[in-house]
């Protein structure tokens, strides 16, 4: 039977992950973004400076890393150098240490319990290993979620982000040139396919033919779809990216174990993103609802004092951003990704994108929806790839 015409509404990393799926089973796709380029959230700003919102990372534990490898998406890779990796830096009890605390150590083993759904982080933990290495634990996956509270978020929901955050040999990895690289060749293999791509399209009102896949945030699908049952917690995060002239000796990144942050000095594996002689440096701070932007940058500012010695007499550039609740979905004790709101939205409508309901960290769960968004309109009876963790 002929296949039906698909629309994807948003042209980001799960939007063009639906879009190519869809492509390649043959049917005729459409997508249409606001913006006048494709990327969403994962756009790499022009420019000499390459910044992202949010980390340049990508985690290879996923399907999503094999999907975009089977077809040549990934591209070159920017490895850290082993000098650099060895830059690590903890913040803990007011000064850079190079180790965690033992008490830490315990809950990074693999063969730790797992951890319960309906129960906190910060209770679990610290019948596990204690009050100080459960908050030490906690403010370190913060790397991986984005809130400014990790703690009080369900166990096996922090736990899972904080193994895959420590995992050795590490999981994340650095597509050179930023996310913006993997985002083209993306959208290159969606133009080869055949689907038609519109920018500066906002869709007010959704089309009549065939099946529509909402790739957008949150937000923006609950105002199309007059469902104000589309919400779920996210995080919200002070974001402070900053270039330097290069001195030897700054640290590579420096995780916050007194609270939730993180600093990453990202041309430590990719030189591409700043001019020659200069560092790009972005704190990734998450801010409680009652904090401001500049709660968060004062806390990125005291990591960059103890790590990178005159870093404010060598700024070259600098920008700071909010990303309020554009981090992903976190989820509360007593819920895990199969509570948050359903992809399947009846009538030919379906979600995907970083809080709906699938499986993955970060930008994976971005991933498996869109798989599961395509096989849901198609009506296909092999799920295409899917791994449900």
């Amino acid at each position: 039977m002929p296949q039906p015409h698909i629309t994807v509404i948003g042209g980001g990393f799960a939007g063009l992950t639906a879009a190519v799926t869809a492509a390649e089973t043959g049917a005729k796709v459409t997508v249409y973004e606001a913006h006048h380029t494709l990327g969403g959230r994962a756009r790499t700003a022009e420019g000499p400076y390459k910044t992202n919102e949010g980390p340049h990372a990508l985690y290879s534990g996923g399907p999503h890393w094999t999907w975009l490898r089977q077809r040549n998406l990934l591209g070159p890779l920017a490895p850290i150098p082993p000098l650099e990796a060895a830059r690590l830096r903890l913040h803990h009890k007011g000064a850079l240490r190079r180790t965690p605390p033992f008490a830490m150590l315990k809950l990074l083993r693999r063969t730790s319990r797992q951890a319960p759904v309906d129960v906190d982080f910060m209770t679990w933990a610290t019948e596990q290993a204690g009050e100080e290495g459960a908050l030490a634990a906690a403010h370190y996956s913060a790397v991986a979620l984005f809130h400014h509270d990790p703690g009080s978020l369900s166990a096996a929901f922090v736990q899972e982000r904080l193994r895959r955050a420590t995992k050795l040999p590490p999981e994340a990895h650095y597509p050179r040139g930023g996310w913006a690289s993997v985002i083209d060749r993306m959208a290159a293999r969606a133009w080869n396919l055949g689907v038609r791509m519109e920018t500066l399209s906002r869709v007010d009102t959704l089309p009549q033919d065939g099946p529509v896949i909402v790739a957008t945030s949150l937000d923006s699908a609950r105002r199309l779809l007059r469902d104000d049952s589309l919400t779920w917690t996210s995080g919200r995060t002070a974001l402070l990216d900053v270039a330097v002239r290069t001195r030897r000796g700054d640290a590579f990144a420096v995780s916050d174990l007194d609270a939730p942050g993180w600093i990453e000095r990202f041309t430590a594996q990719d030189r591409t993103l700043a001019p020659a002689g200069e560092q790009l440096v972005q704190g990734q701070i998450p801010i409680a609802p009652h904090e401001s932007r500049a709660d968060g940058i004062a806390r990125a500012e005291h990591l960059l004092d103890l790590a990178f010695d005159g870093w404010r007499e060598r700024v070259t550039w600098r920008s700071e951003a909010t990303a309020n609740g554009r981090t992903g979905a976190v989820d509360l004790p007593g819920t895990s990704w199969r509570d948050r709101p359903a992809i399947d939205r009846g009538d030919g409508v379906y979600l995907a994108g970083d809080q709906v309901a699938a499986p993955g960290v970060l930008s994976e769960v971005s991933f498996n929806s869109a798989l599961e968004a395509v096989t849901l309109a198609l009506r296909i009876r092999e799920r295409l790839d899917l791994k449900h963790a």
